[in-house]
């Protein structure tokens, strides 16, 4: 691995974990600027620490990938055509959307009941300071793209077969979403952007895909929360009456 991967990957984990420092400080900042009680600014300080910290991490990381000589087997492959990757960046969010329905069915088979803890948390955050939706749904994506696939999967693609390369970087992928219920889910998701760059050999296809993705999840859970719980109670009694119907 290169010094650039390895300061990338090194300034990736100190974002996901600055928060142990930087959120109280923006914690004793607010309570010295404002009069609002101490929870709402304690979820303020997490929602702006967000967005401060995977800004920073994000151009840190971009500036390190800039001019980066190619170390791994796809950087080094002649990437697909400029239409065929359009093609692909479109049709791969039906694929991302096609891959979580399967997973989801899948974690249903196993008992595992839908609804991230994860996402429900990120729109709590977005409902706090909207601006957070920056962050799940482009700086999120593109922080994992660059180093989920084009790093690791990338890394691993070098000695060995693309599937065990994916399924590797996919399960670390999930691991890093500290969601382990929903482990499947997101070991599918990464599954799926390692197949469309390892096809494309462009990481901005599953950037594209990936982003596009996360915004209409967050978009459709933020607007239309209270519509889609209506939906899940109204479902969750139809499922009741036709069980008491059989039983």
């Amino acid at each position: 691995m290169s010094k650039k991967y390895m300061f990338i990957l090194i300034t990736y984990l100190a974002m996901q974990l600055s928060g142990i420092v930087g959120m109280p400080i923006f914690y004793i900042i607010g309570m010295s600027i404002s009069d609002l009680p101490s929870q709402e600014i304690e979820a303020l300080a997490k929602a702006y620490w967000l967005v401060f910290s995977f800004t920073v991490g994000l151009i840190i990381i971009l500036l390190l990938l800039k001019n980066a000589k190619p170390v791994t087997k796809i950087d080094k492959e002649p990437p697909l055509s400029i239409g065929l990757s359009i093609l692909l960046s479109v049709g791969g969010i039906f694929l991302a959307f096609f891959a979580q329905i399967f997973a989801v069915l899948l974690e249903t088979s196993l008992g595992i009941e839908p609804g991230s803890e994860n996402t429900e948390a990120i729109i709590g955050i977005i409902t706090v300071l909207p601006l957070v939706m920056l962050v799940s749904s482009i700086f999120g994506p593109i922080l994992e793209e660059i180093v989920f696939r084009k790093i690791i999967f990338g890394g691993l693609n070098n000695k060995f077969s693309f599937v065990i390369s994916a399924l590797i970087s996919s399960i670390i992928f999930a691991i890093a979403h500290m969601d382990f219920t929903h482990i499947i889910l997101y070991t599918a998701m990464g599954f799926t952007f390692a197949f469309l760059y390892s096809m494309t050999k462009r990481i901005i296809v599953p950037i594209i895909s990936h982003v596009m993705m996360n915004t209409l999840v967050v978009l459709m859970q933020y607007l239309f929360k209270d519509d889609l719980e209506k939906y899940i109670q109204e479902a969750e009694k139809v499922q009741s009456f036709i069980g008491g119907f059989f039983s």
